[in-house]
């Protein structure tokens, strides 16, 4: 039994081939011989970036944004043969760029620890 109507709505009728990811943007601007393939592609970023989002400390948007230019780049490789990057690449370049922004914080946070260790608060 459906928990709400708007899930039971899900089911009804036809659903697209491959699914509510059908809608994004990316499926739409795709070539018809490539919409599959880019479906795909988005949905295993997707997860990926739910899997980062979730299991991540600190939140951040640069994996978000790297895996953003990766679909963007599938793209452009499907219209005009521009090999995009590999994967392990771009995520080495994310945990770089992530790490100078965690290190950044925590110096930010021990200076502002240093400002107040000093004062006396009423």
């Amino acid at each position: 039994m459906p928990l709400n109507v708007n899930e039971h709505n899900l089911f009804l009728g036809n659903t697209p081939k491959y699914g509510l990811l059908f809608h994004s943007t990316f499926i739409g601007r795709a070539g018809t011989k490539n919409k599959g393939r880019i479906s795909r592609y988005l949905a295993n970023k997707c997860s990926i970036a739910s899997r980062i989002d979730c299991f991540s400390e600190t939140p951040s948007q640069i994996f978000g944004e790297k895996l953003r230019q990766q679909v963007e780049d599938r793209l452009k490789f499907y219209e005009t043969g521009d090999v995009p990057k590999k994967n392990i690449e771009v995520m080495k370049e994310a945990m770089e760029e992530f790490e100078q922004q965690v290190s950044v914080l925590k110096s930010e946070k021990k200076k502002k620890k240093k400002k107040t260790k000093g004062r006396i608060f009423k």
